[in-house]
């Protein structure tokens, strides 16, 4: 799945967000529309990460989904 799909498909695929990163808000889901930069950064605020691991989690995330 490209930036592009995950994008498409972000309503459906919340649920999987939420699942594996439940400290973020379903606003906060919501908000971020499968722009990896945005989530990151929600990461980064709720589980003090920092922005470079942040931003490798949603990547390593959104590689597992294009594996599916």
């Amino acid at each position: 799945m490209n930036a592009e799909q995950v994008k498409g498909n972000w309503k459906q695929l919340t649920g999987q967000v939420k699942q594996k990163w439940g400290k973020l808000t379903d606003d906060e889901i919501t908000r971020a529309e499968g722009n990896a930069e945005i989530l990151a950064g929600r990461l980064q605020e709720r589980y003090g990460q920092k922005k470079e691991d942040a931003l490798a989690s949603v990547n390593e995330f959104f590689e597992k989904l294009n594996q599916k």
